[in-house]
């Protein structure tokens, strides 16, 4: 097949998403498919190609930190020209598929799905509404609440609307919470807070203007991950950290992190994961055609808690999505195969 790959982007995690795409070109390649890499945030998107099996893609490093607010807008800008009209738009409208190896914002939030839809343009994964639904933490979790799957309370503070809400107060007298914008991935700006002080510090410093946060209990169990790609649930994956957060650091960065799988549980415990992954799925509207990644985090009695969906998922070396695969015997060319058959 031809394929355009669609990678990089304007969200926090561009550079996760541009070794996202390299794997998968390289994967595309391996199985026979004409590839071409593109970056539609870039000053020249088309990175690479038509590639042909045999041909070489270079390796991208991640990096310690994600772009800048100012360069997010800049991205943004040339991001939405190159979706909206011109070659970019020609190119992917000439491929048998747009394989979307985007992640966080216009690539998981359902932007770029929606613009590809009123396009015609086939692409994998879901759809632009589910995208939306799971993109919104709060959201998605009040969702997964009313369908019966275990999540843990919540606030939501937009900061610039004046000091911390009393509920978010009432959390953090409780105990430790988690706080972290409510609409982001990869963990970036996620913050464990032990006082009132420091909540307060970060809604006036670390926020950018109109945000909104979602402040919840810092959960202090396990924490596992379960993907699900069509109507099946791959092996559960266990996240064992050496920092109390899996932030953006810990996951791109070796040895911050060790990820098992199959995770080291018991049967039954493994099914009753596996299938609150099928039902979160399913709940906000991902279907047969798409995939996901649900996390988990245990609570103080080793509950586990829905914590967010992935729509889309990291797909570099290091990635949660292929190692699950690996725990299932699939290779990660089969993986990308399977993603793109859907």
């Amino acid at each position: 097949m031809r394929v355009v790959i669609l990678c990089g982007g304007e969200s926090s995690e561009r550079d996760v998403s541009h070794a996202s795409g390299r794997s998968v070109a390289r994967a595309m390649l391996e199985r026979g498919h004409e590839v071409t890499l593109v970056d539609p945030a870039a000053d020249l998107p088309v990175l690479a190609g038509p590639l042909q099996p045999g041909d070489d893609v270079e390796e991208f490093t991640v990096g310690t930190e994600p772009p800048s607010a100012d360069d997010r807008r800049r991205l943004q800008r040339r991001m939405h020209a190159a979706l909206t009209g011109g070659p970019v738009l020609e190119l992917l409208r000439g491929a048998e598929s747009v394989f979307l190896a985007l992640h966080g914002g216009w690539g998981e939030d359902g932007h770029v799905q929606a613009l590809l839809e009123m396009a015609d343009v086939r692409f994998t994964g879901a759809d632009n509404g589910a995208c939306a639904a799971a993109w919104h933490k709060g959201r998605a979790q009040a969702v997964l609440g009313a369908a019966g799957l275990p999540v843990v309370e919540r606030v939501q503070w937009r900061p610039g609307s004046g000091e911390v809400p009393h509920a978010a107060k009432e959390l953090v007298a409780a105990g430790p919470v988690v706080v972290k914008p409510v609409a982001d991935g990869s963990s970036v700006s996620v913050h464990r807070v032990d006082a009132l002080v420091e909540l307060a510090q970060i809604g006036t410093e670390a926020v950018p203007a109109g945000d909104e946060l979602l402040v919840e209990p810092f959960l202090p169990g396990r924490e596992f991950t379960v993907a699900v790609v069509g109507s099946q649930a791959l092996p559960v994956v266990e996240i064992e950290l050496t920092t109390p957060l899996f932030d953006y650091t810990a996951k791109y960065q070796p040895g911050a992190a060790s990820e098992v799988c199959p995770a080291e549980v018991p049967d039954d415990f493994a099914r009753r994961l596996q299938e609150l992954a099928l039902r979160a799925h399913r709940a906000l509207g991902f279907g047969d055609d798409a995939y996901s990644r649900t996390d988990f985090r245990c609570d103080g009695r080793g509950e586990p808690m829905c914590i967010e969906v992935n729509a889309l998922p990291g797909l570099t070396s290091t990635s949660l999505l292929p190692l699950a695969a690996g725990g299932a015997g699939w290779t990660y060319p089969e993986l990308i195969q399977r993603i793109l058959d859907l």
